[in-house]
This record gives C-alpha cells, structure tokens and sequence, in this order.
C-alpha cells in the first residue's frame, strides 16, 4: 500500500470568483435597457450562508436575471450546477423573489453513487468517502486517470473538483 497513488474528489465552489460574477450580473443588470425602471436585482452574495437573492417584477424577468448571473458565472469558470434555486417567493409592491443556494461538498447519496460508478469501471482502484469528499486510490496512475476521464465524461449533477494528488 505504500506504493498507492491516490485523488480526492470535492464539489467546492470558488466563493471569491462568485462574488465577482455577482458584481458584474448588477452591474449588466443596471445598465441593461429591458431592466430599466423594473424592480431587477442580484442581491449580493452571502459568504456565511452561501445565498444569493434574485428578484424581478415577473417570473420571465426573474428568469433573465439568472440568465445574466448564470453567463456571468460561466465566464469566470464557475459551474452554474452549484445553484440550488429554492422556491418562487411573492415580494412586496408585487414583485417576485427567489433565493438561491449553494451547493458545497459532496452529500452522502451523491457519494455512494460515484463509489458505485467507479468499482463499476473495473479498474483496480478503491474509492472510499471521507466526509464530504472522496478519496480514490491505485496503484496504477493510469487507473486513476481513467477514472478521472470517466467521471468528466459523464459528469454528476454537482461540479466536481478533483485534487490532494498525491
């Protein structure tokens, strides 16, 4: 076992470059003509809750809003599937509002299922959960880097960071 190589698997999310995306969707938001004089707005992020609030005149307005925030979000390689977009909420002065999580780690179910994906692979390596992340070892690098090729070929419904290469 000395000889092992091994990877984590994490679902993080780079809180600093969210809040730069964050920034940039109000200000595309302020300038942008089909916004003008409506109730359109990003909130601006909660590092302590990880929340983002979004609110608009309408649920199509809502909609665009997190289309600016989703762009903006993807230019700054940030993987929009981190948003966990709660329930449609009727604001005052009839507006609507909608709070937006984020997803952070790897949940228990998410990682039995990559356990299971990869022992299915039938590389030699031994996937073990540690918390809310996942640690992948091998004696063979190569094994290693088939499971990481695998897993970015058919991706989970969380962005997922491999690191800790060791």
């Amino acid at each position: 076992m000395a000889g092992d190589s091994s990877f984590d698997i994490v679902s993080e999310v780079n809180l600093q470059e969210l809040d730069n995306a964050v920034v940039q969707a109000q200000k595309e938001i302020i300038t942008r003509f089909d916004f003008r004089g409506t109730a359109a707005a990003v909130g601006a992020l909660d590092k302590k809750e990880k929340l983002i609030v979004l609110t608009a005149d309408s649920e199509p307005q809502l909609e665009s809003v997190l289309q600016v925030l989703v762009a903006k979000m993807t230019k700054r390689g940030v993987d929009p599937r981190c948003l966990d977009r709660q329930k449609l909420e009727i604001a005052t002065h009839n507006t609507v509002r909608q709070k937006v999580k984020l997803k952070s780690g790897i949940d228990r179910d998410t990682a039995k299922a990559l356990q299971k994906q990869i022992k299915d692979m039938g590389l030699k390596v031994n996937a073990s959960i540690q918390g809310d992340t996942l640690r992948v070892s091998s004696s063979k690098k190569d094994d290693l880097q088939a499971v990481i090729t695998a897993l970015r070929a058919n991706p989970p419904s969380i962005p997922l960071q491999f690191n800790n290469y060791r």
